[in-house]
């Protein structure tokens, strides 16, 4: 059983509509629990028990809970506030309840919110729980709690037990896998910080022999490697950090490549291992955060060969704000299981697979190459083809490999036939599978031409593990329900086309300013092609070659995938408003694919762009084109693979999905609104039943489609279990649920399931383009996914969304210089896409009647005064509408199905004929009066006497007449503001060949010739006259038709001027369709209309009447639907700074379709209060009215600051939907709501606005609703009813003082003032004489009574500005505030007692007259007082140790008695309970200046205060509540004594080359710093410092304490690591006693001494003071305080009593002192940060504040926090004799013997090893020594540890040091003189815990030492040398052999220990030298064979030869003394013998 107590929660963020109605669900496996609301509150206390059966299943070590809060809502989804994840590793290993305080909540960005929870869990574990196994392994909750993009903890996926749903119903199988995957959100190409961390644990197992291994890290090009360690199983722990700046697009994609190296090999095989993923793999996890794990390494060049070790790595990705999580070890992690605990996705087992990706085929590859090769073969008569010059190949990259296919040289349209083998481990953390087209060059780089990604997430499904035979792993229940095997699938992907998309396809020579796009960075804005791959998974075998052809018959297999249908495309454009840039006429271009684009000639010229037109004034601010009744249309034919069987099931369950979001959103409005039970149970058994439904209804069916793959199958397969699984939750809910509320969360799993189920990666139809052209170059565009606008014939329901139906779309800019700011254009189309073969179902969608025309347009020029063809230079008689391609009328045919309908006339396109005045209400006419002379004669009137400002002949101002409908304003008169003489003049010099001056200038000097002044005369509309001039037409206009204008090229006009020198007029000629076809016959419009050249002779080329002569298609409307809008505009907040003065001056252009309108400027505000509201009369919308309702037109909002000098700057836009009203007298009021203002991607405000669209059916508008009240003439204001209601309120302000203020224009704030403004009111503070003595204010508090609305969600902010007062009267605005959130000050006044400032210093220092200071004199200073001497093993340290319970290094601390001291995780300011210490006034920050983009506003400085915020009584009877800020301390300095304790620091960031940094404290306060540089910290990241530091200073003028950590370097420059920053104030003024913290008990004396100035007794009696409370009484036994009754005998029951307590008066009032909830005496933990990475931690710091003001007394002792000092000791080893030691050698004679010596070291003091002398061949294992060892080491008592310090090499400058067990070596080994000495065997004894040795040797025996593998085997006897001090006895060495332990010998020795006082009293040396003594050691009596044979020739003949062959030396000698008389003999026998013949005797 797993058990949770949800206690409470702190510091909730406030929500945007008021304080939160905060839920906490938990969410273990899948199963989720709730517990209740607790409405409007920010610090909710629960206290709710919540329980998840496990079943039987244990936890592991991956375990972990999601605990969300949200903010409960009745209306719509509940609101995230924050989520925390919650590891159950702890209670996994044994431990049965775990606390978890002040858990940190983050956002759904993994930032703090600042809130924090608290909670209990404990935990049963199941009869008969093992440890945990591989199968046990889950995926926890933490690992899936990032994946929708709403925080919603209803994503949370389970493990394999059973996941259950709140009514018990198990969750069906294919929902769990379905939510395995994560979900793609959206990620910002925004650059920003990042910070990668890897920890470097240990490795196992590694591969190799007397290996040297060596870690190497590489992440984004940097690469960090470890230290070389030796061994297989080495410890590494050390950790690299790699700091970025980059997009979390770009970087996510990136990996991190751990390569593990042998350093000890110089071959090019040294790699031992590798690992990679995927750094988006460890962002998606808990925390950003893998912990602890053991990664697999393998070789990645010869997978055959299977694992190459383990490696345990912690890895950490920490973005902006993000707080690493916290890494434990675990008690038995050094032997830990690695498959347990082995880093694997899904839990799954790794292998080894094969992806066989293979690349068919490419089209419509874009030109990459210079044509001019293509010209050189044109001039000399050789073919062309330009569209094939591009040398595509494809590069496919996963996983950090990149194979490329062949190269195919000038092919468009390449064919490669090639499969790609990637060998990867499978499943894989690496996701994205890069495909990129590239085309080769042979000098310079290789250019992509489009990047597309296969994401595996989407082509797979983790439905089992790779090894199981007979399916992937479907839960039997499953396959019994379906009848399938499983749901399950390896990575398959077509044969289909991938689409490319990335820059414009048109060829520069120049380089591609958007050759990112091509790379996959950012969304591509053009089609670039499509490639035709398959995918296929191969699990078993490896491929021979990467790449291979592709066989013929498997070519031909594919061609069926590649069957093209014809498809139709219209698209009728109904309005393009809002833009704002005019310059030449504008067209629209839709295309899909390559069909449609103008530019491109490989495709049939195509009816697929709009005419041209030019944009008209709308009256106010923006531009729209003039279509009126008659709508641009534009058709395109084009050719696509058949997919409608996937297309089909997208657009069905797209539909779900936005149905389930509407009913959902009415199901949260419906509770919101409390409507009846039986209502909305009746709605919400309707919406249950239409998803029973729709869920039910089967997706088409996809066997026996054309073009269906495998993955095809697979998808829909998951798709209809998960329906199914749906279903089957929805009908229990409809059976069983009681409470309609409770499915709400249910109901959003399923949405968030639909949508995940839409996604399909197979969809080849490419997406709708539409551009905006501009003197025919593409300005802006818009992609659509194409299956949005497709039609099908399978049901309505598979139609896309908006097939058929009018949308608002807005175009981007192709390059956005504007960064959003301006709109380049905003439209409402109407598409529809379908099958040619269908296109009869058009006519049931399209609106209006469609007109075709042919066109060409007839020149003429002036010459001599007659119009004629002569001199038309670059034109042609008949021509296009550019005047260059030329046409002729008998050249037209009409198309197949179509025919004339009449013959050709005349018809002006109104479109183009834009007047300068055209949609302006006021205009300005001009004309230059010219004079010229000879240089130094009298001016005359020049030749022309009158022109234009180009020079041109114009009219003169007389002949000026205002056109129709137009009236003078006033009278002629030459402008005098430019650059002019007082008469208008300017003056220029003619130079010939020029006939006017290039330049003018306003002073006349001889030499000019010509001069000049401009008259201006203004002209207002007239409305009247203008309704009635255009109802008629000018005759002039009616019988000729022409156009005019001054230049070729010009914009053109109607009438005819005398400047004009080119006119025009367009012919058309309709056609109509032949059949029965109706609208749908504008799909045949294909082709060009034109024949080839005539007989005149044109050699134009055929590409340059390419689509020239297309129809031009028009959609005409009857009449329009006219509408009248209100749009209400009240106010906006927190809108961005834009003027040096800190605020902005805004204002607002409000745009609706082709009208727009403009707010009045509200003058320097950031929180700008319009109530405007904005009439649109008339607003013509064309089509059906009906369908508005469903998707009406934003009103657009665009916010601006108003310079008086420079351009208006953009502040941000909004969108708002209209309320759509066919019916005005609908009784239907719309709400004021909040909308954001967004400034690009990133909000800039809020704006609070409503709008209502009225269809106008009366022409007088009498049916309308009354116009709403005028205020300042002509403003209408927001009328009641809409507006919110307002209440009188008082509102009091605590100015307290100003901190921190910078300088202002070079000067420093001398005399500043507050002022405050809120509404319309707004009050100013008393002046600061002098903000450098004092910056508080002399009178701190205001009053102020203003109008606020009642319902929070409307109340205006406050804004506080400081003003500074300087001489001759300057007032500037040097800082700001705005304070959006009022709700936390709100109080009911009537009812909230006054508690200011109460138990502060502060507070005792103003009344210090009245407080009791009992100081005795004849009291001696506490440390002389101190009676008892204190064990060596107890200090500070002990305490503190003994408080963050590491009990081992406390000694004996706890068993005295003493006290703990609290040890907080965060900042003291953010512990809930303390309120972040702004009890008595909060600190907001001022801010000045504009802001730029994408940084901060500049902090200037702090104001210090607070409000009160009640409502009071219209009533004027009624009394006013009281003042709330009554009683305030005194505001004057304080002079203070500040401690600083510096304790430690942890995972500081590394400064050093080596990973490390060498840090020292530096203090600052005020202009006081203290620099600790001395004692700084070599080489760590996790320095223990234990320093104090006292400075003395006066807050507040001194209150920011900086306490930084520096790295030391000797030579350059000392970097900072990271600072934090202190307020002293706040914890002066705070009630909760923060200055000193409480400790448990009163000690007098002794470590924990009493350290405050004042005694309990006495802080007690203050606070009764404070609080208004009668005094305590106190005796010797008991308190009596504010109705409690304490008694000591009570209190300190059971208790161990300390000798330094101090008098039991003192102890009780501190034991009352403790529960008022005043701070105790604790440790913070400090975040540090850098102004490098401001947002990213750089590490934490352990330390405490004291404050003390000095006018209360001397403080107490401070405590000695310095570290702990090793001790000097000394370890005396004798080594007597050894015995029954391996032999390893045979001497000559064949005798096993050894040469014996003992070796010996303290561990690690390595260096400093001893050994003895040898003791030569022992015959059977005895040696006799008598040998003393010396080994001096630094011990520490307390902690039982030694303490190394040693350089780590050669050029180290510093030590660094460790700690370790004191342990001792002693080995045994055999001596060689020609070969390496032989090592026998070893014995290791643990000082603290050493092994008892025997008195005999014969006792010594393998059962004295403990058997590691053997948990059952008795323990030895085990005592401590350290209390023992000597030890003496044999003790046994052993040695490893075939993994068994032998006994290698044994060891007499005596052990003792010394320190260095002892070592002084009684000494002794080394070996055998003087002084010789305690004991004394003789020389060994060793036998007379011990000897070195080499060095001793004549022992080695007595000892060894003699006494071993004696008897065969006699032998041999006896042996040679026979032969030599045997020989003898026989030498004189024959002599003998012949002289006793010859003479016998």
């Amino acid at each position: 059983m797993l058990r949770f107590i949800v206690e409470s929660a702190s510091n909730l963020p406030d929500t945007t509509f008021g304080t939160p109605d905060p839920i906490v669900s938990i969410t273990y496996k899948g199963e989720k629990k709730k517990t209740r609301t607790v409405d409007n509150e920010l610090n909710p206390v629960w206290n709710e028990k919540i329980e998840f059966d496990l079943k039987g299943e244990a936890l592991n070590a991956s375990s972990s809970v999601l605990v969300v809060v949200k903010d409960h809502e009745t209306i719509g989804k509940d609101k995230f506030i924050g989520s925390a994840t919650v590891s159950l590793r702890d209670l996994a290993s044994g431990q049965k309840t775990l606390p978890l305080k002040n858990i940190s909540l983050l956002t759904e960005k993994k930032q703090p919110t600042g809130g924090q929870i608290s909670l209990v869990a404990s935990y049963e574990p199941p009869a008969g729980a093992g440890p945990p196994n591989s199968s046990a392994l889950d995926d926890s909750a933490a690992q899936d709690s990032d994946e929708g993009d709403e925080g919603d903890e209803g994503d949370v996926e389970g493990g394999d037990g059973g996941v259950t749903g709140p009514s018990g119903v198990p969750s069906h199988p294919a929902a769990r896998r379905l939510r395995k995957k994560k979900s793609k959100r959206p990620l910002s190409n925004k650059p920003q910080d990042f910070q990668i961390r890897v920890r470097i644990i240990a490795a196992r197992q590694l591969a190799g022999n007397n290996v040297k291994p060596v870690v190497k890290v590489t992440v984004c090009n940097q690469t960090h490697r470890t230290r070389i360690r030796r061994g297989n199983n080495p410890h590494f722990d050390e950790i690299f950090f790699f700091n970025v700046n980059r997009s979390p697009e770009e970087l996510f994609d990136e990996s991190i490549q751990i390569r593990v190296y042998n350093s000890f090999s110089l071959r090019s095989d040294s790699l031992m291992g590798e690992f990679k993923l995927d750094i988006g793999y460890v962002y998606d996890e808990s925390g950003h955060a893998i912990l602890r794990k053991w990664l697999l390494l393998h070789n990645p060049e010869d997978p055959s060969t299977g694992s190459k070790g383990y490696l345990k790595v912690s890895l950490f990705v920490l973005a902006t704000g993000d707080d690493p999580p916290v890494e434990k070890k675990g008690k038995s992690e050094d032997s830990d299981d690695v498959e347990s605990n082995l880093l694997l996705p899904a839990g799954l087992t790794l292998r080894w697979v094969t992806f066989l990706l293979k690349i068919y085929r490419a089209e419509d590859i874009p030109q990459m190459d210079d044509a001019f090769v293509e010209s050189v073969k044109s001039i000399f008569g050789a073919g062309t083809d330009k569209k094939n010059l591009v040398d595509p190949y494809v590069e496919v990259s996963f996983a950090g490999k990149k194979l490329c296919t062949k190269i195919i040289e000038k092919n468009a349209n390449p064919e490669w036939n090639q499969v790609i083998n990637l060998q990867v481990k499978f499943p894989s953390m690496c996701e994205k599978l890069r495909l990129t087209v590239f085309d080769w060059d042979r000098v310079t780089g290789n250019d992509a031409i489009g990047t597309a990604y296969l994401f595996l997430s989407k082509i797979a499904s983790s439905g089992g593990e790779v090894e199981d035979d007979e399916g992937t792993g479907a839960s039997p229940a499953n396959e019994g329900e379906t009848g399938e095997e499983s749901i399950g699938f390896l990575p398959a992907f077509g044969p289909s086309f991938i689409n490319f998309y990335g820059s414009p396809r048109e060829f520069t020579g120049l380089p591609d300013p958007y050759e990112d796009l091509n790379h996959g960075k950012g969304e591509g804005v053009s089609y670039r092609g499509r490639l035709l791959v398959e995918l296929h998974t191969q699990l078993e075998g490896s491929p021979e070659k990467k790449l291979e052809d592709i066989p013929s018959d498997d070519v031909l297999v594919v061609q069926k995938y590649q069957r093209r249908r014809k498809y139709s495309l219209c698209a009728v454009f109904y309005a393009a408003t809002m833009q704002q840039e005019v310059g030449d006429a504008i067209q629209f271009e839709v295309s899909i694919g390559n069909y449609g684009n103008k530019f491109d000639k490989t495709c049939r010229p195509l009816a697929s762009t709009t005419q041209y037109s030019r944009a008209v004034f709308d009256g106010n601010y923006y531009y729209f084109l003039p279509w009126s009744n008659t709508k641009p249309v534009v058709t395109l034919t084009s050719f696509w693979e058949d997919i409608s069987h996937r297309l089909d099931s997208v657009n069905i369950l797209l539909k779900m999905v936005h149905r389930l979001e509407v009913n959902l959103t009415k199901l949260k409005t419906a509770v919101l609104a409390k409507v009846a039970e039986d209502l909305l149970a009746e709605f919400w058994f309707k919406v249950i039943e239409q998803i029973i439904e729709e869920c039910s209804q089967p997706l088409p069916v996809v066997e026996g489609k054309p073009n269906v793959t495998q993955l095809d199958l697979q998808i829909h397969k998951l798709r209809t279990n998960t329906l199914a699984s749906i279903v089957e939750s929805a009908i229990t809910w409809r059976n069983e649920a009681s409470d309609p509320k409770e499915t709400i969360p249910d109901m959003e799993s399923w949405l968030e399931d639909l949508k995940s189920l839409s996604e399909e990666p197979q969809n080849s139809m490419p997406d709708v383009i539409i551009w905006m052209i501009c003197d025919e170059k593409r300005v802006a565009y818009a992609r659509i996914p194409a299956h949005e606008l497709l039609y099908s014939t399978t049901s309505e329901e598979a139609c896309g969304r908006y097939c058929g139906k009018t949308r608002t779309i807005v175009l981007k800019y192709l390059e956005d210089k504007y960064k959003g700011s301006k709109i380049p254009s905003q439209l409402r189309v109407r598409f529809w896409l379908g099958l040619s073969a269908v296109e009869k179902k058009f006519n049931s969608f399209s609106e209006g009647n469609f007109s075709v025309f042919s066109e060409l347009y007839e020149n003429q020029i002036q010459l001599m005064g007659k119009w004629g063809t002569t001199g038309l230079v670059g034109r042609h008689k008949f021509s296009d509408v550019t005047g260059k391609i030329k046409l002729k009328k008998e050249s037209f045919m009409p198309p197949k199905s179509w025919e004339w309908e009449e013959d050709w006339f005349i018809d002006p396109e109104r479109s183009l004929l834009t007047e300068a005045d055209a949609g302006h209400t006021e205009f300005i006419d001009e004309v230059y009066e010219n004079n010229s002379r000879y240089p130094g004669a009298e001016w005359k009137i020049a030749k022309e006497p009158y022109t234009d400002v180009n020079g041109e002949k114009s009219v003169s101002k007389e002949e000026f007449e205002p056109p129709a409908g137009w009236n003078w304003m006033d009278q002629w008169e030459y402008d005098v503001n430019r650059a002019v003489d007082e008469n208008g003049w300017e003056y220029g010099l003619t130079i010939p060949p020029d006939d006017k001056p290039k330049s003018w200038v306003s002073t006349e000097k001889m030499y000019h010739t010509q001069k000049r002044r401009r008259w201006v005369r203004r002209r207002k509309k007239d409305k009247q006259q203008s309704v009635h001039s255009s109802k008629t037409k000018s005759p002039d206009q009616d019988s000729e038709g022409w156009e005019y204008a001054s230049l070729i090229g010009w914009n053109f006009h109607m009438k005819k001027r005398k400047s004009d020198t080119y006119r025009r007029r367009r012919w058309r000629r309709k056609m109509a369709p032949s059949g029965q076809l109706k609208d749908a016959a504008i799909f045949r419009l294909e082709g060009a209309l034109a024949s080839p050249p005539g007989e005149d002779g044109d050699k134009s080329p055929t590409d340059s009447i390419f689509g020239a002569s297309t129809p031009t298609i028009s959609c005409v409307f009857d009449r329009p639907s006219i509408f009248h809008l209100r749009c209400y505009i009240f106010q906006a907040r927190s809108m961005t700074a834009m003027d040096k003065d800190s605020f902005s001056d805004p204002y607002a252009h409000v745009s609706f379709l082709h009208q727009s309108k403009t707010t009045e400027v509200i003058k320097s505000t950031l929180n700008p209060t319009w109530d405007q509201s904005l009439i649109f009369n008339d607003i013509d919308i064309y089509g059906d009215p009906l369908n508005l309702i469903h998707s009406p037109p934003n009103v657009v909002i665009e916010i601006y600051d108003e310079d008086q000098v420079g351009k208006d700057e953009f502040l941000g836009r909004c969108l708002c939907p209209p309320i759509v009203k066919l019916d005005p007298n609908t009784d239907v009021t719309p709400k004021l709501l909040w909308y954001p203002v967004k400034m690009g991607d990133k909000k800039s405000g809020e704006l609070l606005i409503a709008a209502e669209l009225m269809l106008k059916d009366k022409p007088d508008g009498s049916n309308l609703p009354l116009l709403p009240p005028i205020r300042s003439g002509t403003l209408y204001m927001v009328p009641q009813g809409i507006r919110p209601v307002v209440q009188l309120t008082a509102i009091e302000i605590l100015t307290w003082g100003l901190r921190n203020m910078k300088t202002y224009q070079l000067a420093a704030v001398s005399s500043p003032s507050l002022v405050v403004e809120c509404g319309d009111k707004y009050l100013e503070s008393a002046v600061i004489k002098s903000l450098k003595r004092c910056p508080n204010f002399p009178r701190s508090v205001l009053f102020m009574k203003v109008y606020l609305p009642k319902d929070e969600m409307y109340t205006p902010p406050i804004v506080i500005k400081v003003i500074d007062h300087r001489p001759f009267g300057r007032k500037p605005v040097v800082g700001q505030c705005t304070i959006n959130t009022l709700k936390e000050f709100r109080i009911d006044a009537y009812t909230e007692k006054v508690s200011v400032g109460m138990h502060s210093k502060a507070s005792i220092l103003s009344s210090a007259r009245d407080c009791v200071i009992d100081v005795e004199d004849n009291q001696k200073p506490l440390l002389e007082s101190q009676t008892v001497k204190e064990d060596d093993s107890i200090d500070w340290w002990s305490k503190f140790y003994a408080s963050v319970g590491e009990h081992d290094r406390c000694g004996k601390y706890l068993q005295k008695g003493y006290d703990m001291l609290k040890v907080y995780d965060t900042e003291l300011e953010n512990v809930p309970e303390f309120k972040k210490l702004t009890d008595f006034c909060q600190t907001f920050k001022l801010f000045r200046g504009k802001t730029e983009d994408d940084e901060d506003p500049s902090v200037v400085g702090e104001f210090k205060g607070s409000f009160k915020i009640y409502p009071l009584s219209d009533d004027p009877g009624i009394k006013m509540p009281p003042r709330q800020f009554a009683e305030l301390p005194d505001s004057g300095t304080q002079e203070c004594l500040v401690r600083i304790y510096i304790i430690r620091a942890i995972d500081l960031q590394p400064k050093d080359s080596n990973g490390k940094c060498d840090p020292f404290v530096k203090v600052s306060l005020g202009r006081k710093s203290i620099e600790d540089r001395d004692n700084y910290v070599p080489k760590t990241l996790n320095p223990v410092f234990g320093r104090m530091f006292e400075i003395s200073c006066n807050i507040p003028t001194e209150k920011d304490l900086k306490i930084a950590l520096y790295d030391f370097d000797l030579l350059s420059r000392d970097e900072k690591v990271g600072e934090t920053i202190i307020d002293l104030e706040n914890r002066l003024l705070s009630r909760f006693g923060a200055c000193a913290g409480l400790p448990q008990s009163y000690y007098i004396s002794g470590i924990n001494a009493w350290r405050d100035q004042l005694k309990p007794s006495q802080l007690l009696h203050n606070l009764a003071k404070m609080k208004g409370l009668s005094p305590p009484v106190i005796s010797s036994t008991s308190l009596s305080y504010n109705g409690q009754e304490y008694v000591l005998s009570e209190i300190e029951n059971n208790k161990t009593l300390n000798e330094h307590l101090g008098p039991p008066e003192e102890r009780l009032a501190l034991h009352a002192l403790r529960l008022q909830g005043l701070v105790p005496e604790h440790v913070e933990l400090r975040t540090l940060y850098s102004t490098f990475q401001p947002n990213l931690t750089q590490g934490k710091l352990q330390m405490w504040v004291d404050i003390f003001p000095k006018s209360l007394g001397p403080p107490g002792p401070p405590f000695d926090i310095t570290p702990r000092k090793p001790k000097k000791h000394f370890l005396r080893c004798v080594i007597w004799n050894t015995s029954d030691v391996l032999l390893d050698e045979k001497s000559i004679t064949g005798e096993e013997m050894s040469d014996i010596y003992v070796k010996g070291w303290i561990g690690g003091l390595e260096d400093e090893k001893q050994k003895t002398d040898v003791h030569y061949r022992s015959l059977g294992g005895e040696g006799n020594f008598n040998w003393r060892f010396i080994f001096p080491f630094e011990y520490l008592p307390s902690e039982q540890l030694c303490v190394v310090a040693k350089k780590e090499n050669f050029w180290s400058l510093d030590k660094t040091e460790f700690r370790t067990p004191p342990k001792l070596f002693i080995q045994i080994w055999d001596n060689d003189k020609f070969t390496m000495d032989d090592y026998l065997g070893f014995l290791e004894l643990d000082l603290n815990s050493t092994i008892s040795p025997t008195k005999t040797a014969k006792g010594c025996d393998l059962d004295m030492l403990p058997d590691t593998k053997d948990p059952g085997a008795k323990a030895p006897k085990l005592t401590s040398l350290f209390s023992q001090k000597s030890l003496n006895g044999w003790w046994p060495c052993v040695q490893e052999k075939d993994d068994k332990r032998i006994l290698a010998g044994k060891v007499e020795m005596t052990l003792e220990i010394v320190t260095e006082q002892e070592a002084d009293e009684k000494p002794a040396a080394k070996a055998r030298d003087e002084p010789n003594m305690n004991p004394k050691l003789d020389p060994p009596n060793r036998p007379e064979t011990s000897f070195l044979w080499f060095t001793s020739p004549c022992k080695t003949m007595k000892y060894i030869i003699w006494r071993r062959f004696k008897w065969i030396f006699l032998g041999i000698l006896i042996l040679l003394f026979v032969v030599l008389f045997l020989g003898i003999f026989f030498y004189s026998l024959p002599n003998y013998l012949s002289m006793r013949i010859v003479s016998p005797v």
